[in-house]
């Protein structure tokens, strides 16, 4: 039993330090070694070992995809081609469903290859336009933002997001693996997303809650250094669009595929940076964020290379075993608890796939329903209050925990399980 503790107590411990906002890069190590010194695992052998073989394995295999994803990001923002096919999209609506129309425009991005940290920058300060104008409470707004990037369009088929690709390489799958539950999984999410911001937005209002809540922080404006024009919103939108068609249909590797995106983008957006130095500072910047992405996340699967060969994991593998799960909701809980675990739904993908890989082939389960059921599950726990995204756009909307964290538990956590629950695990045990 106290095995099992062992590994309970490590969790809690990287919570709350997470919640703390230390860096990822200091709890992989220091989490590990707690868990070494009380499993009585000889030290540097599992630090150089199984720690830094896990870590070193996820960057070998996913370094080009964060590489090339997070320039595409930077060059989307800094040209303000992202921001510039939101507005456009915000007119269509005609300032309706200002809460579910954030989430949709959001997921839009995401799905067209811009990662989610550059879209909360994007995003926010026209959610707060649009909420502004719709009087809608700011209380709704991180779920509006955070579930457009984290729920349907990263779990969705085709999607070139991060989570999306690691089962590929680790299963062999592909980009549209279990093409029915995930089209169902995606459709099921939107409509439930946007049924709740709905409900949300006119049970606020009845409660008093609008947009000038004197009870929250005063609005946070973000200032734009840079006042060139906004680029036309088609144009901005090729880039994107290329990355889908080279990723889905041209079955060009996602490296490729958003290269081809990066270059389209700074063919088509050259007027929207002043000459060569700021291209570079871009490109630079995407460069530098690519590198703390990544390893943020491989220091945390490295944790998993520890935790995978302990005595209390294999005591918790065989008591999931023993509870008699179907094998599709073995893979859900697992990588549901690994993603919670790591504060992080591709860092918890890792995780599960390098403990559990060969268990779940050893369950007889298609690879293409353990590719799709784990990615949607691997979006549930990962929002758990100390998830450093969250944190970030919280801040970033001026907001608590107390404040905003119930509606992106109902949009990342709730709903997604239902999803699973419902449609996807069904629709998998049924052969479609």
């Amino acid at each position: 039993m106290f095995d099992i503790l062992i590994l309970v107590f490590a969790l809690i411990l990287f919570s709350i330090l997470a919640f703390k906002r230390i860096s990822a890069i200091i709890l992989g190590p220091v989490v590990s070694i707690f868990v070494i010194v009380l499993a009585r695992l000889p030290m540097f052998e599992s630090l150089l070992g199984p720690y830094m073989g896990s870590a070193a394995g996820y960057i070998e295999k996913f370094f080009l995809v964060f590489f090339v994803g997070a320039l595409f990001g930077a060059v989307m923002e800094d040209t303000r081609a992202a921001e510039s096919i939101a507005r456009a999209l915000v007119k269509v609506t005609k300032g309706r469903w200002a809460a579910p129309v954030v989430m949709i425009i959001t997921g839009l991005l995401t799905y067209g290859g811009v990662s989610g940290f550059v879209v909360f920058f994007a995003m926010y300060p026209i959610a707060l336009q649009l909420f502004r104008s719709t009087n809608v409470s700011r209380r709704i707004m991180p779920a509006a933002i955070s579930a457009g990037a984290w729920t349907w369009s990263m779990s969705g088929p085709g999607s070139p997001s991060i989570q999306n690709i690691i089962p590929m390489r680790y299963l062999g799958t592909t980009s549209t693996a279990a093409l029915l539950p995930a089209i169902a999984a995606l459709i099921g999410q939107i409509v439930l997303i946007f049924i709740w911001l709905e409900y949300r937005t006119k049970s606020l209002r009845k409660k008093g809650y609008e947009f000038d809540d004197p009870s929250l922080k005063p609005v946070k404006e973000l200032e734009r250094e840079n006042q060139v024009e906004l680029p036309n919103p088609w144009l901005s939108a090729i880039p994107a669009i290329l990355i889908l068609v080279c990723f889905n249909i041209l079955k060009l590797p996602v490296e490729g595929a958003v290269t081809v995106g990066i270059l389209s983008a700074i063919l088509l957006l050259r007027k929207q940076r002043n000459g060569s130095k700021e291209w570079i500072d871009t490109l630079n910047r995407g460069a530098i964020n690519s590198a703390t992405a990544i390893l943020n996340t491989a220091i945390v699967v490295g944790f998993a290379g520890v935790v995978k060969v302990t005595a209390g994991f294999e005591k918790i593998i065989g008591g999931l075993k023993n509870l008699r799960l179907s094998p599709m909701v073995f893979v859900a809980i697992t990588t549901a608890i690994a993603a919670g675990a790591a504060g992080s739904a591709s860092g918890g993908l890792g995780i599960a796939y390098e403990a559990l890989k060969d268990t779940y082939i050893s369950m007889g389960i298609d690879l293409k329903y353990v590719h799709r059921i784990s990615v949607i599950a691997a979006g549930t726990f990962d929002t758990l209050p100390h998830q450093g995204a969250q944190i970030t756009l919280l801040a970033i909307c001026g907001l608590t925990h107390k404040e905003g964290y119930g509606d992106i538990a109902v949009t990342q956590i709730i709903i997604p399980i239902l999803v699973l629950a419902l449609l996807v695990i069904p629709m998998a045990s049924m052969g479609l």
